[in-house]
C-alpha cells in the first residue's frame, strides 16, 4: 500500500507524541543533591584515544570527564562548530522533532553510573502538562541535545566524583573548541587573523556568546587576550585560566574587537539555560 507524505507526517507526530508520554524512571538522587555544570568540549584519554566529554564544575573549579561514544562526541563537536549538514541527522531530529510538537527540552540529567554505564534522563516541557516529562536517556545523546538547544545540564554529585580520577587532554590546538562562561573560542588560524584584523599575539578567538556574556558585550569575532592577567594560548588555557579563578571572585578577561582593546568581569557560575534561538548569531 502506497501511503502519501501526509501520512508519513502524521506517523511521524504520533510516534514523537508517543515517545514524550513515556515516563522516565525515578531519579537515582533527589533533586536538591544535582549539580549544575556547562560541557566545555570534547577531549580524549591519553593512550587511548576513548572520547570523553568535559564538564566544567564551577563550585570546586574543576573539569570533570565522562565517558561517550565516539558519534556522540562528533555530534557534540560538529554542534558547538555550528557545522550544518546537507541532511537532518540523529540528534538535529530529535530537537526538530520536540520543537514541531510544542515541546521544549529544559534540563538534561546524568544522575547515575551503574555498573559502569552512565544513566541520564531528559526533561520536557510538552503542551497540556503542568509537570515536566522525562524520558530515560543515554547521556550522551542528552548532551548532544544540549549543545543544540542551550538546556540546562545537571549531574549527580557520584558523577563528579567518578571522573575525578580519568586522565583526559584535548583533542589538539586546531581542533578545540572549548565553552566557559558562556563563551565559545576557538584557536585563531592566520587566515581568521588577517581577515579579522586581530593584534598578532596569543589569544582565542570568540565563535560564540550567549547568557551573562552577550549581555555584557563581548561579541563573535573578538579575541580574549587575558584571563585574570595570564595569556591564553590555546582554548584548552582559555579553560585552564577560567578554572583556576578563586572562589567568589569574578574571571577578569582582557579581549580585542574591533580594533580596541577591553576588559570584562564575569561570573565563574554556569550560565543560566538559554534557548538556542535565543542566542547571539556565530562567526
Amino acid at each position: 500500500m502506497n501511503m502519501s507524505p501526509k501520512w508519513f507526517a502524521l506517523l511521524g507526530i504520533v510516534l514523537g507524541a508517543s515517545i514524550l508520554l513515556v515516563q522516565a524512571r525515578d531519579l537515582a538522587v533527589d533533586e536538591d543533591e544535582l549539580v549544575a555544570v556547562e560541557l566545555a568540549t570534547v577531549g580524549m584519554v591519553p593512550l587511548t584515544g576513548t572520547p570523553v566529554v568535559l564538564l566544567r564544575e564551577p563550585t570546586t573549579g574543576s573539569v570533570v570527564p565522562i565517558f561517550i561514544g565516539h558519534n556522540e562526541a562528533q555530534a557534540i563537536v560538529m554542534a558547538q562548530r555550528r557545522i550544518e549538514t546537507p541532511r537532518p541527522m540523529t540528534h538535529d531530529l530529535t530537537r526538530d522533532l520536540i520543537a514541531a510538537l510544542g515541546g521544549e527540552l529544559k534540563r538534561v540529567i546524568v544522575d547515575e553510573l551503574r555498573d559502569g554505564t552512565y544513566l541520564g534522563v531528559l526533561e520536557l516541557a510538552v503542551p497540556g502538562s503542568d509537570q515536566p516529562v522525562r524520558v530515560d536517556t543515554r547521556p550522551s545523546d542528552g548532551l548532544a541535545l544540549a549543545v543544540r538547544t542551550g538546556a540546562e545540564i545537571l549531574v549527580a554529585p557520584a558523577i563528579l566524583e567518578a571522573g575525578e580520577d580519568i586522565p583526559f587532554e584535548g583533542l589538539g590546538d586546531e581542533h578545540d573548541v572549548v565553552t566557559a562562561l558562556g563563551i565559545t573560542v576557538m584557536a585563531v588560524s592566520d587566515e581568521l587573523r588577517q581577515a579579522l584584523d586581530l593584534p598578532d599575539q596569543p589569544g582565542v578567538l570568540v565563535s560564540a556568546t550567549r547568557s551573562l556574556a552577550a549581555m555584557a558585550g563581548i561579541q563573535p569575532g573578538a579575541m580574549i587576550l587575558k584571563v585574570n592577567g595570564q595569556e591564553v594560548d590555546s582554548p584548552m588555557a582559555f579553560l585552564d585560566r577560567v578554572n583556576e579563578t578563586p572562589a567568589d571572585e569574578k574571571a577578569q578577561l582582557v579581549y580585542w574587537h574591533l580594533g580596541e582593546r577591553h576588559e570584562l568581569a564575569l561570573d565563574t557560575d554556569v550560565p543560566a539555560a538559554t534557548p538556542r534561538r535565543e542566542r547571539r548569531d556565530r562567526i
